[in-house]
């Protein structure tokens, strides 16, 4: 449940709630807001212990959450949260742009697709250091070398950097080198990395589960929140349906339909979610329209040659014209907002 306090509730008073929280063996949630604090309520059924904060002062209405994910939901914090990610925003009016290769293939590569994308105006540069793959034998990633080659590039261009991490024993040390530690779908219900991962208080991004649902993909997010962790987004990256002409299905469905049940930011894959690099554009210009927070795309110069993907990355040509069309597309949303 959520207590919301008045506006003109003292500390002394907030303080009294979260002990009180505290003495019943439930777990205090303090999120404090421009005029009021919001107090969350976590564990077992909360909202039957109401009545106990009855004879406190300074609270204005106690209301029940009705999802399972408390803090994910809306219910909990009705405005959208904005990560800051070193003065990039994430979750704002503008979509981010993150943008690079698949794999960390080597430095000479690396580097020259950071310049192409940062100069086009990408914010942050995405490349797997750790790969886990569906066969053993594929390319599985350079793993810290990898980690010192993005570091490097991002020393560079000034690009923030996001890279998978695959296992909890490993989350320390891509923090170290990354700004946004990356959950893949094969490690949604990974609930120690989860764990882990919200632990270490580093912006996390989420992706969803190739065979899981919205709900299941919230819960996992709530995994990450529950460990203090407020530095959450999320990545729709298609999922496995009946249909063999694309690698996955992009549900674009996902993008308002999250929005509208979480406050937390939703970033879209078109790469993974369609395996094919024609479709990458206009798919990226369908999840901005849509809501979408900002996008995450593989880039390589000479996808041809790429060690794994190359099939759905974007060359630099292509890229061009895509980050030209988002411009566009920016405009035209903004002119509707402002006529709306």
């Amino acid at each position: 449940m959520i207590i919301v306090m008045s506006h003109q509730a003292t500390p002394v008073q907030v303080d009294a709630v979260v002990e009180k929280i505290a003495e019943l063996g439930l777990t205090p949630e303090v999120s404090k807001g421009e005029d009021r604090a919001v107090i969350g309520v976590i564990g077992g059924n909360a909202y039957a212990y109401r009545e106990a904060f009855a004879h406190l002062g300074g609270i204005q209405e106690i209301v029940q959450i009705t999802k399972p994910y408390k803090l994910a939901s809306r219910e909990w914090q009705p405005r959208d949260t904005v990560i800051d990610v070193g003065g990039v925003k994430i979750g704002g009016d503008e979509a981010v742009m993150m943008a690079g290769p698949c794999s960390v293939e080597g430095v000479e590569m690396l580097l020259e697709t950071a310049r192409h994308v940062a100069s086009r105006g990408a914010q942050v540069l995405r490349g797997g250091a750790f790969k886990p793959r569906t066969s053993p034998y594929s390319f599985q990633g350079l793993g810290e070398e990898g980690l010192k080659m993005l570091a490097a590039a991002r020393d560079e261009t000034g690009l923030k950097v996001i890279t998978e991490v695959v296992t909890p024993g490993d989350v320390e040390l891509v923090a170290c080198y990354a700004d946004i530690l990356q959950l893949g779908t094969r490690n949604m219900q990974n609930y120690a990395l989860l764990q882990e991962a919200g632990r270490s208080g580093h912006p996390v991004m989420l992706k969803r589960g190739m065979s899981s649902t919205i709900e299941e993909w919230l819960l996992a997010a709530e995994y990450l929140l529950s460990q203090g962790n407020r530095n959450v987004m999320l990545c729709e990256r298609g999922i496995r349906t009946f249909e063999p002409a694309t690698r996955f299905t992009l549900d674009i469905n996902a993008v308002p339909l999250v929005r509208e049940l979480s406050h937390l930011p939703v970033i879209v894959d078109p790469s993974q979610g369609t395996g094919r690099w024609s479709l990458v554009s206009p798919l990226s210009l369908a999840a901005v329209a849509a809501g979408a927070n900002g996008l995450i795309v593989e880039v390589h110069p000479h996808p041809d040659d790429a060690l794994s993907d190359g099939a759905q990355s974007l060359d630099f040509a292509t890229f061009d014209r895509l980050m030209a069309d988002l411009k566009r597309l920016a405009g035209v949303l903004a002119a509707q907002a402002a006529h709306n």
